[in-house]
């Protein structure tokens, strides 16, 4: 078994200043960690959006329209979208899964196989969008445990395609909506400081957001016999993230965590599993109200802040660059003896 001092050990005889390429050097610890190599590596990198509705929505909590969320999908079908744009610039294969939209994608743009993915939609529709959580629970435990297995079963696929590192994006209208209030719940941070302008609300719509939540949760906590906050309130798409990350850690895969939506789906996967925690990367800091203190709050060090919030995934990807980097870093850098430099400390 591969210890933290042997990798220390690596990385400090490298022909640097100890501790020179700073996070650098705690990234490739982890990464060597959770591969339990001196030597690792990073192949096939995958990115799976998941897409769906949320009946929260309903409600006005969101700047953009519900129709929205079909648009994107089908916008990146063509390939047209931010989250396409860094695939094809870093290298990853795009998984576009529809697990809750509220809307029939045309026969032609669906997948019919793990090999048909490219530019189509993988056809997983568990309802047509969640309830409204502002009155019941967004979903069933049945539902829940659907939207798991089909997350899980998602990464299975591309690890057996040879994968061992992945992202997660997604796309849902209102979706920061139960991200805030998992943050809430989850952290004891007060909702005010949990819920943001998501896609573009102004100040008085952040208001009405925060006061349907506030009403949402008081509903929640007066229940006898309440479900799980993530079944009353997640997305169906969150669902599905949280099954993929936790499966994605049972196969010691690198986890590259985007901004806002995503780390809410990180903290409920290891509410369930711990051992996520051990494998994820975080991408960025999201301009998103929250996100940062929900960083904090985890212990979270983010690799960039460049005042993302555009979501499907977006920031982790613009990440992968470094944790490229740091794998590069103890693979291909010379050593001290080797490189005959004196070495000073």
């Amino acid at each position: 078994m591969i210890t933290i001092d042997q990798i220390q050990d690596k990385i400090d005889n490298l022909n640097k200043p100890k501790g020179s390429l700073g996070r650098l050097e705690s990234l490739a610890t982890q990464i060597c960690m959770v591969q339990q190599t001196l030597k690792p590596r990073l192949s096939h990198p995958c990115h799976i959006l998941f897409a769906g509705d949320h009946g929260i929505q309903r409600e006005g909590v969101s700047f953009s329209p519900r129709e929205v969320t079909w648009q994107q999908m089908i916008n990146y079908t063509r390939g047209g979208g931010g989250v396409n744009m860094f695939c094809r610039q870093h290298g990853f294969k795009l998984l576009l899964v529809d697990v809750g939209v509220d809307y029939d994608f045309p026969e032609k743009i669906l997948a019919t196989g793990i090999t048909d993915t490219e530019r189509k939609i993988v056809n997983r529709k568990i309802a047509y969008g969640t309830k409204n959580f502002l009155h019941e629970p967004a979903m069933t435990k049945e539902e829940w445990d659907r939207a798991i297995v089909i997350g899980s079963k998602q990464v299975d696929a591309w690890y057996r395609e040879g994968s061992n590192i992945i992202s997660f994006g997604e796309m849902g209208i209102a979706n920061t909506s139960p991200s805030s209030v998992v943050m809430h719940l989850l952290l004891d941070i007060p909702l005010e400081k949990c819920v943001g302008a998501g896609s573009g609300l102004d100040e008085a719509g952040i208001q009405h957001k925060l006061d349907v939540l506030r009403q949402a949760v008081a509903n929640y906590k007066s229940l006898e016999d309440r479900p799980p906050l993530w079944q009353y309130f997640c997305g169906l798409e969150m669902a599905a993230t949280v099954g993929g990350m936790i499966r994605a850690a049972e196969h010691n895969m690198l986890i590259l965590v985007d901004g806002f939506i995503m780390t809410a789906c990180v903290l409920i996967a290891r509410e369930i599993n711990p051992d996520v925690m051990k494998c994820t990367i975080f991408g960025h800091c999201g301009d998103e109200d929250g996100h940062k203190r929900m960083l904090d709050a985890m212990g979270a060090e983010p690799l960039l802040n460049l005042g993302l919030r555009l979501g499907e995934g977006t920031g982790a990807l613009c990440a992968f660059p470094i944790v490229q980097s740091a794998v590069n870093m103890i693979n291909e850098m010379d050593n001290f003896q080797h490189a005959k430099i004196t070495k000073y400390f």
